[in-house]
């Protein structure tokens, strides 16, 4: 009594502490045959499966599961804190007995209607005799297979006793398969979601088993093995009246037709099939020639095909995949196709090699060496290809060479890995030794090393080593240029052993440019990399690994060390023809020589060993070579400091004669220190235990000048761009612009840039300046004066030569004209001494020529772009103007001159680019304008005619005023002299040459024109006129001598006073008396003072001994300072209007007629270039520039102009 009510009072509490958000109380009724259990996996304070009893349901048991009996009616109460569909699961148990031929029950039902608020799970276990098949028949809606939950809550599976519970079979309602078939102690699972509730019936039955039966026919090469997998499975061969049954291993081979029958229903889930082949292979074939399978042999059973390949030594196979070849993969890894191909050899030390392969790759094709098994493993159902490979046979390719090693020299011939097969033979056959990873040759004979495989210098790396003994002064050899015969396209390590006597150090001497140190393990860009190894009593030491083309010129190391030279095998051998000698004693591991560069720079090194240990209670020195006017610093970028053990690391600098400075790693190092300097980093005995001593650090060098600033400002000079290149010897020069350190410097038009020079003399630079001058209309192009503008002071180069570039318009022309009035071409015969030459050139850079002022050529006209180029000794002296341009309208002629001859000397008229030849299909002219009474001589002086590919060239002479030629010639022609009358007008044309250049120099003389009938008329005119003056003359000297005596005169008296005899003043004026008519005047007296000694003079005085009377003295008065008397006439009465000269209307002579003569002929105009001075002399040398003093009416001579051409 006291029991019943404890477990009353227990379950009561037990429902008080739950939480009540999951609670279900259902009245189960399990059927027949059927075992239920309902559980729940969560703790029991949190659900719990509890079973309500007695009189008013006042008893309750609580667990985490509870059994129910078939047929026994319990009241259950599912109380849990999770909802309960998710808390708990049901699961009901049946049994499936049968017999040889039927089933209890019959038919098997699922109890749908249990718990229908859970997920429940019914099995069906079944049971049978042997060699019995159980059938289920689904009654309604058949069944399909799935691999995804059923989307009406309910589904099969049905798992096989033979291929255990990991792979069983899924079904969902709604297919086409109504029975399943069972054998002894497989499975039926139904698992019906929560609120499934559909009826589930299956109808049993039982019958003999019947197994699977295959046909097969296998050849005589193939070897087929059924492998059970540890099922038990009877497969049975009819190879007579009785048939051979067993349930273990079955080999089938040479059968035709044979019947093979199972005793399982799945027989592929129990057996593997294996199946081998063999192929003989000799030198040249194999046989069969290719791998091929029936491909529906077994098909639905997992198979594993291999081909065995036998081969004879020094034979290579070569293998070819049909198909989208092979992906080799790694071993572990797996295919996604479920196929896997496995390729294994067998190597000459009997190791095997395997290599693993999946469909769908780049490998199509495998050579192979040695014999050989290829392995495809085929999932169940897998289509596999009737020819997996073919397969061909040939002798083994190989590599023979023939080397004789040098006296004292090791070759040795290694490799690292053992793949692939190839090995290295010494000798001959059948005495031949091979050996697949080393050999080593010592005799300095002929020998023959053959290799197995054709490309060795892939697998094998050639060291040739040579031994060098030195004495206390000398060495027995010396390391020269490394042997290039030997092994040439091999990965080769030369190496060279040193060796001195023990008290002695040998050291390396480096050609220019010296080594570069590079972190140990690194490759050199030429691939030449260099190693240096020092052997102490503790080991050997890496001093370092260098490249050529570095700051590092020797090295002294002691006793006994290394050299090594890495080269690849593709790489060209050009080896540093190093220098070996003794050297002093030391006791240091080495000492590095360093030269460091003038300029900025950076150079890293490191520690013997770096990154690893420097040796205990070791020195290694530094020596710095530091250029004058350079300040270094010295920086520690990476460094490990040891645990000492007896004494400390220390870095001592050593600077000249100075005391030298001791500090450790953690110190400040110098910084901004001038001179050479060594320093010697010494170690501790160290904890071996810790980590050792390791240095890497930096040496900085900078200049200590000071460099000269300039800021050019190209804003205020349009188009006007600068140039500065280095032209001097000095490397140390150094120019930047904007802070970036550049050979040449192009300051852009219309930009400002700062400039910087240090160590640059001013003749190490070049200087050059350029303008654009463009315009695009030939209408508004305005005329340009060029003039080279002033330059920002701080450019101390001077300048070297001044460009304007010249863009016009395609319609138009450049007209060059000389501000000083002329131009004058420069020839190899006659060139420019002015301080300025000018060289015009066209836009494409063809030059016109050579041009300064002052010479026969009034313009110059160019129908193309045109660049300038003035060029002076001194152009703070000669800034222009040098050029006034225009733009003009098109011409037909490629160039236009316009020449004025002189009268004095001859003129010569060149074509340009002279002594070269003129542009092909050019035209260039010359409009020659020659004086009046003058005719022009042309002389060819030198004509170069060209052969011609294409037209002809062309000389051709005409007068402006006519349009006939007065010559034309080609290139076949011969050119001779010519006179020409007046102006005239000369062309010459190029053809497209084919060989030679077209080109021309031509002299053009003035001379006088004769004209005898104007000589007598001007003879009789000249007569004629003397003879009227003189009668003229004749009657005012008779007029003026009576006139003289009736005059007053008053004269001024140097030293005396004035005074004047009447009161009235002068009846004539000076242009009517006489006393400025001089009968004659000597030069010498009047400008005698002006010349540069009185020799002239002294000579004219003695001619005239005494007194001359001819000749004009100064007065100077009386000797007693008394005023002479004078007594003029009374003077005469004036006459109205008398005239001694009629006016030449009135005049009986008829009017002078107008005479041809030049203007600066005339009285009535004045020479420009006459000085207002004592001698009234020339002040240039240039042309005739007339002034016009007078205002008559004298007629100009007509101009050329263009349209007289």
């Amino acid at each position: 009594m006291w029991t019943r009510a404890a477990r009353a009072l227990w379950g009561l509490l037990l429902l008080t502490a739950l939480d009540l958000s999951g609670c279900l109380e259902v009245t189960v009724r399990p059927d027949k045959h059927s075992r239920v259990m309902v559980s729940t996996e969560l703790p029991p304070d949190l659900c719990a499966v509890c079973k309500i009893s007695g009189v008013n349901d006042t008893e309750v048991s609580c667990s985490g599961a509870l059994d129910l009996l078939p047929e026994v009616e319990v009241k259950l109460l599912l109380n849990c804190t999770q909802p309960v569909e998710s808390a708990y699961s049901v699961s009901l148990s049946h049994r499936l007995e049968c017999s040889t031929d039927a089933c209890r029950p019959s038919t098997v039902e699922a109890q749908m209607s249990i718990l229908t608020e859970l997920s429940r799970t019914f099995t069906w276990d079944v049971t049978a005799p042997e060699k019995t098949a159980v059938y289920l028949d689904v009654l309604g809606e058949g069944l399909v297979r799935a691999s995804q939950p059923c989307s009406d809550g309910i589904q099969f599976a049905l798992v096989d006793s033979q291929r255990g519970s990991q792979q069983p079979t899924q079904y969902c309602r709604g297919g086409s398969q109504t029975r399943l078939e069972l054998t002894n102690q497989d499975v039926v699972v139904l698992q019906a979601a929560p609120k499934a509730q559909d009826t589930v019936v299956f109808q049993a039955s039982a019958g003999p088993l019947k197994g699977k039966t295959f046909v097969v026919s296998i050849d005589s090469g193939t070897t087929v093995v059924l492998n059970p997998q540890g099922l038990k499975c009877e497969i049975c061969t009819a190879t007579g009246s009785t048939p051979d049954c067993s349930s273990g291993e079955k080999t089938l081979t040479n059968v035709a037709n044979l019947s093979v029958e199972f005793g399982c229903k799945t027989p592929q889930d129990v057996f593997s099939v294996s199946m081998s082949k063999k192929i003989e292979c000799t030198q040249s074939s194999c046989t069969p020639a290719a791998a091929e399978v029936d491909p529906d042999l077994f098909k639905d059973f997992e198979r594993s095909l291999r081909w065995d390949v036998g081969v004879p030594d020094r034979t290579e196979l070569s293998l070819d995949f049909p198909g989208d070849g092979l992906k080799e993969i790694s071993a572990g890894e797996s295919c996604e196709d479920g196929f896997l191909y496995s390729v294994s050899t067998t190597k000459n030390d009997g190791r095997i090699k395997t290599s693993s392969y999946c469909r769908g790759g780049m490998v199509s094709h495998l050579d192979l060496l040695r014999a050989t098994t290829v392995t495809v493993d085929a999932p169940k159902g897998g289509d596999v290809e009737k020819t997996v490979f073919s397969i061909r046979a040939a002798p083994r390719a190989s590599r023979m060479m023939s080397v004789t090693p040098d006296p004292d020299t090791i070759i040795t011939i290694s490799r690292q890995s053992a793949e692939p097969d190839c090995s290295v033979c010494v000798g001959q056959p059948p005495n031949q030794k091979c050996n697949d990873r080393y050999l080593q040759l010592r005799d300095p004979r002929n020998t023959s090393v053959e290799f197995t495989c054709p490309q060795p210098q892939d697998l094998f790396t050639v060291e040739i080593n040579r031994e060098i003994d030195c004495t206390e002064t000398s060495c027995s050899g010396d390391i020269v240029q490394a042997e290039t015969s030997l092994f040439p396209d091999f990965n080769r390590t030369f190496s060279w052993d040193l060796k001195v006597v023990s008290t002695h150090a040998f050291q390396l001497d480096f050609p220019e440019p010296g080594m570069r140190q590079i972190p140990n393990g690194e490759t050199c860009p030429d691939e030449h990399t260099y190693s240096f190894l020092v052997y102490l009593r503790s080991g050997p030491v890496g001093v370092g690994t260098f490249c050529k083309g570095g700051l590092v010129t020797s090295i002294l190391a002691r006793y006994k060390g290394r050299v090594s030279l890495e080269v690849p095998g593709y790489a060209k051998l050009n080896p540093v023809n190093f220098k070996l000698k003794v050297g002093p004693e030391t006791d240091k591991v080495a000492i590095v020589k360093v030269n460091l560069p003038r300029g900025v720079s950076e150079n890293e090194f490191i520690s013997p060993n770096y990154p690893g240990d420097f040796p205990d209670l070791q020195k290694m020195q530094w020596d710095f070579t530091v250029p004058d006017m350079h300040n270094y610093s010295v920086r520690f970028l990476d460094h490990s400091e040891p645990e000492c053990l007896d004494g400390d690391v220390t870095v001592e600098y050593q600077r000249d004669d100075k005391k030298p400075t001791t500090l450790s790693l953690t110190d400040a190092q110098p910084e901004h220190q001038q001179g050479s300097f060594s320093m010697l980093l010494s170690n501790c005995e160290t904890n071996r235990t810790l980590q050792g001593l390791a240095l890497k650090y930096r040496v900085s060098v900078m200049r200590s000048g000071h460099p000269v600033l300039c800021t050019v400002d190209l804003t205020k000079h349009k188009g006007v761009s600068v140039q500065l290149e280095k032209v001097g010897s000095d490397p140390y020069c150094e120019m930047s612009i904007d802070s970036q350190v550049q050979e040449k410097i192009d300051v852009a038009a219309g930009s400002s840039a700062k400039l910087s020079f240090l160590d640059c003399p001013v003749e190490d630079v070049r200087l050059t300046a350029s303008q654009l001058i463009e315009c695009q209309n030939v209408a508004s192009c305005p005329a340009s004066v060029l003039s080279i503008p002033t330059l920002d002071s701080c450019l101390r180069t001077p300048l070297r030569n001044f460009t304007w570039n010249i863009r016009i318009p395609q319609s138009g022309t450049v007209d060059l004209v000389s501000p000083a009035g002329t131009l004058k071409q420069s020839l190899p015969a006659l060139k420019c001494r002015q301080a300025v030459t000018l060289h015009v050139a066209e836009g494409d850079g063809f030059p016109v020529g050579d041009f300064c002022s002052n010479g026969t050529l009034q313009k110059v006209q160019v129908h193309a772009n045109v660049s300038v180029t003035a060029t002076a000794r001194d152009f703070s002296k000669a800034k222009g103007p040098f050029l006034n341009v225009s733009v003009s309208r098109e011409i037909k002629e490629t160039i236009i001159y316009r020449v004025s001859p002189t009268l004095t000397s001859p003129t010569l008229l060149a074509t340009p680019n002279w002594p070269k030849g003129t542009k092909p299909s050019s035209t260039v002219s010359w409009i020659v304008a020659v004086p009046s009474g003058y005719k022009a001589h042309l002389h060819f002086i030198n004509v170069s005619q060209p052969k011609c590919q294409n037209q002809h060239t062309a000389i051709n002479v005409k007068m402006l005023e006519n349009e006939e030629e007065m010559m034309s010639r080609n290139e076949n022609e011969q050119v001779e002299d010519l006179l020409v009358p007046n102006s005239f007008y000369l062309n010459m044309s190029n053809c497209i040459p084919e060989k030679g250049d077209f080109g021309a120099v031509t002299k053009i003389t003035l001379e006088k024109t004769s004209n005898l009938l104007a000589i007598a008329l001007g003879i009789a005119g000249a007569l004629l006129l003397s003879l009227i003056v003189l009668g003229l003359v004749c009657f005012f000297t008779k007029k003026k001598q009576r006139d003289k005596k009736n005059k007053e005169a008053s004269i001024y008296m140097g030293k005396g006073s004035i005074f004047r005899p009447g009161d009235r003043h002068f009846s004539k004026s000076r242009s009517d008396n006489e006393s400025h008519v001089y009968d004659s005047i000597d030069d010498t007296m009047v400008y005698g003072h002006l010349l540069p000694d009185s020799s002239y003079a002294d000579s004219l005085s003695d001619h005239y001994k005494g007194s001359q009377p001819d000749s004009y003295r100064t007065f100077t008065g009386t000797a007693n300072n008394a005023l002479p008397i004078i007594n003029e006439p009374d003077p005469e009465p004036e006459m109205d209007g008398f005239s001694t000269f009629l006016s030449p209307s009135d005049s009986f002579m008829p009017p002078r007629p107008r005479t041809p003569i030049s203007r600066q002929d005339s009285l009535g105009f004045q020479d420009s270039r006459m000085v207002d001075n004592e001698l009234y002399t020339f002040k240039s040398t240039g042309d005739i520039n007339t002034i016009r003093l007078s205002a008559a009416d004298l007629e100009p001579q007509p101009p050329v102009t263009e349209d007289s051409l």
